[in-house]
């Protein structure tokens, strides 16, 4: 049989099994496994088996990993989310919709030291709710705001997901921190204006909170000295160049750790509890790791990756308009996988086609297509690809960040929250065409720092 075929009737077996709700690792294990067996035989399986795991997980950057996962748990049990909605809300919250706007900056900046979404919307959402509730917004803007102001998590760094990109196509992690800056905060401005124009149609969604009084509001701004510290510590210490990811992630659990610690809020059973909980994280990942490139080695072995940058470079087809082409189909994607399972599976089947779109250049120099090097296309694709891979946190049927705040929400209809996270949606389709037609919000911060 054809190659091509049975590399097609893989993909095709691993959507089938991932909607009978086998776990995504196991289906990408089982069909990568599967494939490269009826390809070449049970002997390479057995071969890749002996040392692709060591091989794989030993790699000193997917370090970063855990720790950056570490640093997200032990933040969600500090009280450093409290604090930023604390101080969000008093300068936001006297505004119209102003409480729902200052939910969104507090994720924001939650996002700026936890780097998960489903974190950032379960841990704002505890918070949050409870004043959005009481000011009596409506249940579509209070939970739709949430589940949109959580894929935040996704892109502001640092980003778990945005490492896991930047491993698989050889980028650089402070570049990709450093490029997702200005969309990270564009995005914040789109939804707060998102909720404005919400409120000015349809005013008794969001009522105007209570204005705070000096004292208060002085005490709430303190407060987020410990985020701002921990932020400029951590990432501004990558930055500086004083050092690499992995280290600065290792400053990051300490000083959140001495936070807690000061504050009273970590005790040894707690530690133990997130210690746990980071451990099931990071070997949910790293099974899924391990799946993705099974499911790598299986497709590069079939040639569809090959194939697929061939008919796209013998089709003509227009170097933006490929580009558009493959978010789409990421749009698509995310309603059925997940962000890090489609960032792991989908990413080193579309990176080939974009590189012979921009002309073939592997190793850099200028491209003829997007008129960029190939290390720019990777940092400004990897920034796209994470926006519409936050699209899926909040679509249709996956939509994780929309089940996460509906089971705080158990009042507000699951129709509802969907129905409220329809135009930050919106506000995220506009979001990637600004950044489709300007490239450089996306590279001026790596260039200008690099330089």
């Amino acid at each position: 049989m054809d190659p091509i075929l049975i590399g097609l009737g893989g993909l095709a077996a691993l959507l089938a099994l991932i909607a009978i709700r086998m776990p995504i690792a196991h289906a990408m294990i089982v069909v990568g496994g599967g494939g490269v067996m009826v390809l070449n035989g049970p002997a390479l399986v057995l071969s890749q088996l002996k040392t692709l795991a060591y091989g794989q997980f030993s790699f000193h950057g997917l370090s970063v990993v855990p720790m950056f996962i570490l640093m997200g748990a032990l933040s969600a049990r500090t009280g450093l989310s409290t604090a930023l909605f604390r101080a969000a809300n008093a300068w936001l919250g006297w505004l119209r919709g102003g409480t729902a706007m200052a939910a969104i900056a507090a994720c924001a900046g939650f996002g700026s030291v936890c780097g998960s979404s489903l974190a950032t919307a379960s841990t704002m959402g505890r918070i949050a709710l409870p004043e959005l509730k009481r000011f009596n917004y409506s249940g579509a803007l209070a939970t739709g705001s949430l589940a949109a102001g959580g894929v935040l998590g996704i892109l502001i760094p640092p980003s778990v997901v945005l490492i896991i990109y930047a491993v698989i196509v050889e980028a650089n992690i402070v570049s990709m921190f450093l490029a997702a800056m200005v969309p990270g905060l564009l995005a914040v401005v789109l939804f707060i204006l998102t909720i404005a124009a919400y409120v000015l149609v349809v005013p008794s969604a969001g009522p105007r909170g209570g204005s705070t009084e000096r004292k208060e509001f002085v005490a709430a701004t303190i407060g987020i000295l410990p985020v701002v510290v921990i932020f400029g510590l951590v990432l501004g210490g990558i930055y500086a160049g004083y050092y690499n990811p992995t280290p600065a992630a290792s400053v990051g659990v300490f000083l959140v750790l001495l936070y807690g610690l000061v504050r009273r809020q970590i005790n040894l059973s707690v530690l133990a509890a997130t210690i746990r909980e980071t451990a099931g994280s990071t070997g949910m990942i790293y099974l899924i790791l391990f799946g993705a490139e099974l499911m790598k080695i299986f497709l590069s072995r079939a040639g569809l990756p090959q194939a697929t940058a061939a008919f796209v470079v013998e089709s003509g087809m227009q170097p933006m308009l490929v580009m558009v082409v493959l978010l789409v189909a990421l749009i698509a994607l995310g309603c059925l996988l997940d962000s890090l399972s489609m960032i792991l599976l989908i990413v080193p089947f579309f990176w080939p086609v974009l590189v012979e779109a921009n002309g073939g250049l592997y190793q850099g120099g200028e491209g003829s297509g997007f008129g960029m090097s190939t290390e720019d296309l990777k940092i400004w694709f990897g920034i796209l690809a994470l926006i519409v891979v936050e699209l899926g946190l909040i679509t249709p049927p996956v939509g994780l960040n929309v089940f996460v705040i509906s089971a705080l929400a158990k009042d507000v209809p699951m129709i509802e929250t969907f129905r409220g996270v329809a135009p930050f949606f919106l506000a995220e389709l506009l979001r990637v065409g600004i950044l489709l037609l300007f490239p450089a919000l996306t590279l001026w911060l790596p260039h200008l720092l690099s330089g």
